[in-house]
């Protein structure tokens, strides 16, 4: 098949895997479309929601869509990392009556790891999730083990209650392609969720697989070769860059409300998420608008806010909503 022929493939599935999600989870379509895109992109998701808004019914059934092996992580203050990473065990050698070591597979070595209110476990479990993000591998007793491929963490996380949790560090937060925010229902779709979660039928349904892991491994290389403009990588660029305090770039508002901008990873994530999101829309180029629809996501957690900001009701998604008002402004000037 041709990139081409791919791209217009992508575009169906992700239609059908729209349609298959829908049978059980109502609404939530943009908490969708973001949650695809960091799969396509190769990249790992924070959910951020208060209970109940159906997170770990959406994971479960993007993994039964996908046809990939899913497994749940409930992280709690006294999981220790070979909990999740798995450990190793001494078994007798029946043949020679030796004693040896043998490593058994802990819930990481799925697909896709569901990690359950991730904000509660010790920094020390944390650190073991952090290094199967980015190297895609877990370290025991010296020896490296290779995840499966594809691999995604899609984290949950409650933004209310925060007695007896271990915030995230910057550093673990910055291995997140998208932090989600998972919003309330409307009036209308909360009385959807009431018919279709108390009928008969709801226990039984499940999505059917629509794409599955070679395919999807296939479909993440050609993103990787979807055309991008020098225009859209300064846009991208000049965003990042208009957010980091002690730069030439950062507007008046920014040096009022931030601590700290975002490193090289952001515009580097916007350019990946905005070839993503252009393919599931059916083009092989990206556009100005990719990179607007995956600015907020992308950056809400890599700009910090400081007391001002606080103090003042400014949250992280109006900062980026005024760079990307400013950035457009500077790149419409541009062009004329």
């Amino acid at each position: 098949m041709s990139d081409v022929q791919y791209v217009e493939a992508l575009k169906k599935a992700y239609d059908t895997l729209q349609q298959q999600i829908r049978r059980v989870v109502v609404g939530q379509d943009e908490v969708v479309e973001q949650v695809l895109i960091s799969i396509f992109a190769r990249g790992h998701s924070l959910l951020v929601g208060v209970p109940g808004l159906a997170k770990t019914l959406l994971v479960s059934s993007l993994a039964r869509s996908l046809s990939l092996s899913f497994a749940r992580i409930q992280f709690t203050p006294d999981l220790m990392p070979a909990d999740i990473t798995g450990t190793e065990v001494i078994q007798d050698d029946p043949t020679t009556g030796e004693r040896k070591f043998k490593f058994l597979n802990g819930p990481l070595f799925h697909h896709i790891v569901l990690a359950d209110e991730i904000n509660r476990t010790p920094p020390k479990t944390q650190a073991a999730l952090l290094e199967a993000m980015q190297e895609r591998s877990v370290s025991i007793g010296g020896v490296s083990h290779r995840l499966p491929e594809p691999f995604f963490v899609l984290a949950t996380q409650n933004p209310i209650e925060q007695e007896g949790t271990y915030p995230l560090p910057e550093a673990q937060l910055d291995r997140f392609l998208f932090n989600i925010i998972v919003d309330y229902p409307s009036d209308d779709e909360e009385k959807q969720i009431q018919k279709l979660a108390t009928s008969e039928s709801f226990e039984t349904t499940t999505p059917e697989p629509v794409l599955g892991g070679e395919e999807i491994l296939t479909l993440q290389k050609v993103i990787r070769r979807v055309a991008v403009s020098d225009h859209v990588f300064d846009f991208a660029r000049r965003l990042v860059r208009m957010t980091r305090v002690t730069t030439d770039e950062a507007p008046d508002f920014v040096k009022r409300y931030l601590t700290w901008g975002a490193g090289p990873r952001g515009s580097l994530n916007l350019i990946v998420a905005g070839k993503a999101r252009a393919v599931l829309k059916g083009r092989f180029h990206v556009a100005t608008e990719d990179i607007v629809a995956v600015a907020r996501p992308v950056l809400r957690h890599r700009i910090i806010t400081n007391f001002t900001a606080q103090s003042e009701g400014i949250s992280p998604d109006d900062i980026v909503e005024k760079l990307l008002d400013a950035a457009g402004k500077e790149l419409q000037a541009a062009a004329n």
